[in-house]
């Protein structure tokens, strides 16, 4: 994925896949100033629970608090928009970063869960009178997260299938050039 209009595309599908819906877009956008003030601890909690988990503390204890602040940005994104193919590409760049620095995939699954747990005690919080509205906007949230997550898993594709192509061009010897002129025949 690396054009504009990949990441038209990816976005439409991630938005189908996961249910972010411009009604659930709106509820983010309008959500966002009433929970802003939480997010310091929805970040402090969540790097809390990583630090407890041995296989992640290496990834993390070193560079803790530039990770915790770019975290805390990357929250408040969730709930300022847009959710377009912009969008998209950032998230689509925080998952190359985690696929140079060698995180393992699953840690991003397990990582939106810790935050879309802590995001439920958040939202309960602040609308917990109204149990239609938490529902709403733990539905919205989760719609933004797993977006998210599903392009950022998406550069984890990406650089698995780079991997894979450059094992096979070493492995028989092909040039590159070669290889991408054959694509360009095989699909003219």
């Amino acid at each position: 994925m690396t054009n504009q209009g990949d990441f038209n595309a990816l976005t439409a599908y991630a938005k189908q896949f996961t249910g972010l819906t411009p009604e659930y877009e709106g509820l983010l956008l309008e959500i966002g100033p009433a929970i802003e003030g939480r997010l310091s601890e929805v970040t402090d909690d969540f790097y809390s629970s990583l630090l407890a988990i041995d296989r992640t503390r290496p990834f993390i204890e070193e560079r803790l608090d530039g990770l915790k602040a770019t975290h805390r940005t990357w929250l408040s994104k969730l709930f300022q928009g847009p959710y377009d193919a912009s969008y998209t590409e950032a998230m689509y760049r925080v998952g190359d970063v985690h696929v140079k620095v060698n995180l393992p995939v699953e840690f991003m699954a397990g990582a939106m869960t810790l935050i879309g747990n802590r995001m439920l005690d958040v939202v309960s919080q602040v609308y917990g009178d109204d149990h239609a509205r938490c529902m709403k906007t733990n539905s919205a949230i989760n719609a933004i997260l797993g977006f998210s997550l599903m392009v950022m898993q998406e550069s984890y594709q990406a650089s698995s299938l780079a991997q894979e192509l450059e094992k096979f061009l070493s492995i028989s010897g092909m040039s590159r050039s070669l290889f991408d002129n054959l694509a360009k025949a095989y699909k003219g």
